[in-house]
């Protein structure tokens, strides 16, 4: 297979042979090989090749024409083939008639194109068939469009039938196709319309508008009129396409119905202006009368009193008993509103379970006093929820009034909400006026907020770290006991914020607002892993374990995947479960009991030490204790304060620290500041202390300092 016979057919003439005649061989050549088809010569007797170009030898898999000179056909093009084409080969053999015909061809790249192949017979000068020449065009892109233009067309058919929308074909302006939908829309059988004019199914005040656009032809969409065979005008939008359809070029339009869009418009203008659950104005419609009555009052020298009422803990009842009782109370709420009023007061919604409330002239702040006074007495009023359950909600109100707090609707609805803040913040149930401190204060925690963001970004946090230690307590011996007078249990990692232009900020200046920010997320992940980088230092340094403590936030608990986060933690540390404590609020331990216990329980399980912090200060239930895998109580810093001379604060932490011995729980006295307050905690039990009459929160480097200085105290024997 590999030979080339005959080859000579392609070599030079010989050297005595006229330039001329090499000429012609090399122009023959180069013009074989340029035409954009493939060409070939075979032989009558053996169907043998003797003349081929490039593009024919390459079509079958061949580098060079040189390669198939002299070879069979069913070589070259394989058997398969050569029976496929032998009755067209005999018949221009036999017959020496020109033969045309398709077929599908394999590329030496494996691509299947169509090729339309021309056998053309060559007579010798006696008239007897000696050969037959070939020519091979690739038709594959004419073929690929044909069949493009009739899944079109098919694909055309089927969107006109399965369309919901009605769809029209004309040419010059008559129906020449309509799809059943828009026959349903008009009324008319498909007989009835082809043939006519389009403009017989638009409305006469339409028609001049359609006719324009017809004599334009331009691509488009627009609203017009159509007319319904029994005379009902339906409002439709137009899309106009040109396209080709049965082989011509035609117009298409695409009839949509308006009806349902204008109806839905129309409700939703309504909508625009009214909430839908309680029926008051809206937001846009109370800005719009309130910017009137503004104007009005401007020209009368009137004063108003706009109030922003936001009622308390709402969410609760949302999450308890669902978003059908808490509709209800808020368009109970809206009633009670409006009827706590007079006429010519102005009462909207504002969104959620804030409600706008806008007095009419009155004698000043006593009198809008009494009406606040109303409107709590009035909302808290209880309401029976379905299954017979009683509920109540308590507003918190805000007071702007005009002109003395603001001169636009935006000044004064911001001013009465920051007034309306500050009643939740004083205790909630209550009505507070705009003061001019209230707006400056309410700019300042924006502008903490905002670099408090950046700052999470930016990495600008530190922290200190404050040690615990033993104390030895009359019957320490027992499963309770934290260790000798003395031993270091660990250290609490407590973040400070390095603000830019305010320095090394406390966690009470920012961490509130982080935790109303959702920013206390990212915050505490920052701590665990710094926290845990500190501790694999010292374990590294003096050899064994001290466990650091990490304050943890009910928003970090209640992440979905937080007990994970924490094994990856460890990890990416090199640290145990050992070396972390995490303290929680009893505020983390009240959410339901199953799904706290489950995380709890995960996290003792890789050694992770759980302690609750500010214990006495929250609602957890002795049940709640009873069931959780915890290690120890922190007895918060306030009671430790009153030690030992208040009577309360020494009942209290006698009783949290019998409390948690009773459960097998070491006890820590946090905030101790004296040598009086250690000698009581160590005498009623404590395990542990931490406060600054032992050591102050320092950063890192003190921390390790102190530590090597206690622990080489401890060796000698000093401590």
């Amino acid at each position: 297979m590999n030979a080339r016979p005959n080859e000579e057919a392609h070599e030079e003439p010989p050297a005595g042979g006229a330039p001329a005649r090499r000429d012609e061989l090399a122009l023959l050549r180069l013009l074989a090989d340029t035409v954009p088809v493939a060409i070939a010569y075979y032989e009558a007797a053996g169907v043998t090749c003797r003349m081929a170009n490039r593009r024919y030898a390459e079509m079958f898999g061949f580098a060079h024409e040189r390669e198939i000179i002299g070879r069979p056909l069913h070589e070259i093009i394989g058997a398969p083939a050569t029976a496929l084409i032998e009755p067209h080969r005999k018949r221009v053999v036999e017959e020496r008639v020109s033969v045309i015909y398709e077929r599908e061809v394999t590329g030496a790249d494996g691509e299947r194109r169509n090729v339309e192949v021309r056998l053309l017979p060559h007579a010798g000068e006696t008239g007897a068939s000696v050969g037959a020449f070939v020519q091979i065009a690739d038709i594959t892109h004419h073929r690929r469009a044909e069949a493009a233009l009739r899944e079109s067309e098919e694909r055309l058919a089927k969107f006109m039938h399965a369309s919901d929308e009605g769809i029209v074909f004309h040419k010059g302006g008559y129906i020449t196709d309509v799809n059943p939908p828009l026959l349903n829309l008009l009324g008319y059988t498909l007989a009835e319309m082809l043939g006519r004019l389009t403009l017989e199914f638009i409305a006469p005040e339409a028609q001049q508008k359609v006719a324009e656009v017809m004599a334009a032809a331009p691509d488009t969409r627009y609203d017009s009129v159509a007319m319904h065979k029994d005379g009902t005008r339906i409002p439709v939008q137009f899309i106009v396409r040109t396209m080709h359809h049965q082989g011509e070029l035609q117009r298409l339009t695409i009839v949509r119905d308006l009806r349902d869009r204008l109806e839905a418009e129309r409700r939703i203008q309504h909508l625009a202006h009214h909430d839908a659950l309680t029926g008051l104005p809206n937001r846009l419609a109370f800005g719009e009368r309130l910017e009137r009555r503004l104007e009005q009052a401007r020209a009368s020298g009137e004063s108003l009193a706009l109030m922003f009422i936001d009622l308390d803990h709402f969410k609760r009842i949302n999450d308890s008993l669902g978003h059908a009782v808490g509709d209800t109370l808020l368009k109970t709420v809206a009633a009670r509103i409006t009827d706590a009023l007079r006429v010519g007061d102005l009462v909207g919604r504002f969104g959620g379970d804030e409600f706008l409330v806008l007095l009419a002239p009155r004698a000043g702040a006593p009198a809008v006093g009494e009406v606040a006074a109303r409107l709590l007495a009035a909302i808290a009023e209880p309401l029976q929820a379905a299954g017979g359950v009683a509920i109540s909600v308590t507003p918190s109100i805000g007071v702007a009034m005009f002109p003395a707090d603001g001169a636009t609707p935006a000044e004064l609805i911001q001013h009465a909400d920051q007034a309306m803040y500050r009643a939740k913040s004083g205790g909630r149930a209550r009505c507070r006026f705009f003061e001019a401190g209230m707006a400056e204060a309410a700019l300042a925690e924006l502008a903490l907020e905002s670099r408090l963001a950046l700052a999470v970004k930016q990495d600008e946090f530190v922290l200190h770290f404050q040690p615990q230690v033993a104390l030895a307590w009359p019957g320490a011996g027992g499963a309770a006991a934290a260790g000798g007078e003395g031993e270091v249990l660990g250290v609490e990692a407590l973040v400070r914020w390095v603000h830019p232009q305010r320095g090394l900020l406390p966690p009470d200046e920012f961490i509130p607002l982080a935790e109303a920010r959702r920013l206390i997320v990212p915050i505490g992940a920052w701590v665990l892993r710094h926290a845990l980088a500190a501790a694999v230092r010292w374990r590294d340094e003096f050899g064994r374990r001290f466990p650091v403590a990490v304050n943890l936030a009910m928003q970090q608990f209640q992440t979905p995947g937080f007990v994970d986060s924490v094994a990856e933690a460890l990890h990416a540390a090199g640290a145990d479960g050992s070396m972390l404590e995490l303290e929680m609020t009893e505020r983390v331990l009240i959410a339901d009991l199953r799904e706290v216990r489950a995380a709890l329980e995960r996290l003792a399980a890789m050694g992770v030490r759980l302690t609750v912090d500010d214990f006495g200060t929250g609602y957890t239930s002795l049940r709640h204790l009873k069931d959780l895998p915890l290690h120890r109580l922190k007895v918060d810093r306030t009671f430790v304060a009153g030690l030992p001379d208040d009577a309360g604060s020494v009942a209290v932490t006698r009783a949290i620290t019998q409390m948690g011995h009773g459960l097998a729980l070491q006890v820590v006295a946090e905030g101790v500041q004296s040598e009086a307050q250690r000698e009581f905690v160590r005498g009623i039990g404590c395990d542990a202390l931490q406060g600054v009459l032992l050591a102050r929160p320092m950063p890192e480097a003190e921390m390790t300092a102190w530590l090597r200085r206690r622990l080489a105290g401890a060796a000698s024997g000093d401590e």
